[in-house]
């Protein structure tokens, strides 16, 4: 290293990668080994906390003997050279990320957050030994359960999905036993976690973090709405797609046809990538839950562990490459359609938000989690409610939900449909066409005439 280089990364300041320090001792030790069990980094003795340079004069030996007191603590061997300063020494050990995870500090396991120090916990050790080894966590057999606790009708559910987008066939003579084998589910008649988190009675009996908190925060934190959801991994995702679906605000664009376009507040595509990554690629072993606070100028995404390295909140919005987390989920999800392989997926959310133009998502790591925020940019008439089902007779700044205003387009027209009809051209359940039907009754946006075999709705003129 050159002392102009060395200059260059005392301005720069610590980092997650970098350490000063006025003399050597058994803190320096413990930044060695979170240093190596992380990217790397270089230590650098002789400069203050301040990034000032204070210089450091070695003896004879005294590289000698930092050297052998590294290897002994931690088995490490780092490069230690000197450079001169303005006519002051500082010492420079730089530390490559070590290849065998986790190293230890005389029986200590450190790691690197932000520019300082930190104990790892059971949990960080966990991670490290099993990318040491070469399995995901979900690849890990849950010897809790046996595959009675799994659900034949949601892995029946999912075997048609497959079928359905032709990713991996399955079969209708291979027995559900069969499926989860060649799946790569079951290993010595056990099931896998991903299997119990994919296709169990009760998820969460296992898992209990493993849920997806939503709240509707007004401003000043004032919370309106609080959900959880939880689940499978798949009842994960539709329970938060159909939360946007009831509470989101719509508009319609009608272009001299009988058609319209539905034009959501966000972009639904973009909300269900983010969801589905989350659910996805979650550090399972963090007991925090997946959470979506939806702000009145943004919905924030708030997913329990860091990205995996290299991947940077930066390189989400360019051409990456995908690393998986939970690799068999990822893999369930892929063959039943619901992610690509490719680690596209943000980009497509950007290119989605772009079209409803809207920012594209934001990215950053804090906390030990990943953080996505929707920006919402607010129109004139949003102030006063979003204009749905302003041709069905709805006053203007009347709050509906998708669901609602179109349950409404569709009475106009069809007056004597039943629910269950309407459920199925909305796709969506018989018991949220009731709930919907209700509160549309509530705001005096719909009434029945009649009895509910022979008569009708009617939706009032306003």
């Amino acid at each position: 290293m050159t002392p102009k280089d060395l200059k260059k990364l005392i301005a720069a300041g610590e980092s997650g990668h970098v350490e000063f320090k006025e003399s050597f001792g058994e803190e320096s030790l413990e930044t060695i080994t979170a240093f190596a069990n992380a990217g790397g980094g270089v230590l650098l003795v002789g400069v203050t906390d301040e990034g000032s340079i204070k210089g450091f004069q070695p003896g004879k030996e005294t590289l000698r003997v930092w050297a052998n007191k590294i290897t002994q603590s931690t088995g490490l061997n780092p490069a230690i050279s000197k450079v001169q300063v303005e006519a002051k020494t500082v010492v420079v050990l730089t530390i490559a990320e070590s290849l065998v995870k986790p190293i230890s500090c005389s029986g200590r396991y450190f790691k690197r957050v932000d520019s300082s120090n930190r104990r790892m916990t059971e949990d960080d050790i966990t991670r490290l030994v099993l990318d040491k080894v070469g399995i995901t966590w979900d690849e890990v057999v849950e010897t809790r359960a046996k595959p009675g606790d799994l659900d034949a009708e949601k892995l029946a559910a999912f075997r048609a999905l497959c079928n359905e987008k032709r990713r991996r066939i399955i079969p209708a003579r291979y027995s559900d036993k069969a499926v989860l084998e060649k799946l790569g589910l079951l290993k010595g008649g056990k099931p896998l976690r991903a299997a119990m988190l994919l296709f169990a009675k009760e998820p969460q009996r296992w898992y209990p973090s493993a849920t997806l908190k939503i709240g509707r925060f007004r401003p000043g934190g004032i919370i309106v709405d609080d959900k959880e959801v939880g689940g499978t991994v798949f009842e994960q995702i539709d329970g938060a797609m159909d939360y946007f679906r009831e509470h989101l605000q719509t508009r319609f664009e009608f272009k001299g046809t009988p058609s319209r376009d539905v034009i959501w507040e966000y972009p639904l595509e973009a909300l269900r990538e983010a969801v589905t990554n989350a659910i996805c690629h979650r550090d399972y072993l963090d007991v925090s839950q997946t959470q979506i606070r939806w702000y009145d100028d943004n919905i924030l995404m708030v997913n329990p562990g860091s990205l995996i390295p290299p991947l940077t909140p930066q390189a989400l919005l360019e051409v990456h490459a995908s690393k998986q987390r939970n690799r068999k989920i990822a893999e369930m999800l892929y063959y039943a359609g619901l992610i690509e392989k490719w680690g596209g997926g943000t980009l497509e959310m950007a290119r989605n938000c772009g079209k409803a133009g809207l920012p594209a998502p934001q990215f950053k790591e804090a906390q030990g989690a990943l953080w996505v925020t929707f920006p919402h940019i607010i129109n004139p008439e949003d102030k006063v409610g979003v204009k749905v089902g302003v041709k069905v007779g709805v006053k203007v700044g009347e709050k509906l939900s998708a669901n609602q205003s179109a349950i409404l387009e569709i009475i106009k027209k069809e007056p004597h449909i039943s629910a269950k009809d309407l459920a199925g051209k909305l796709g969506i359940s018989s018991r949220k066409i009731e709930e919907n039907l209700s509160k549309l009754k509530a705001k005096s946006l719909l009434k029945r005439v009649g009895s509910d075999k022979s008569g009708h709705w009617e939706v009032p003129a306003r």
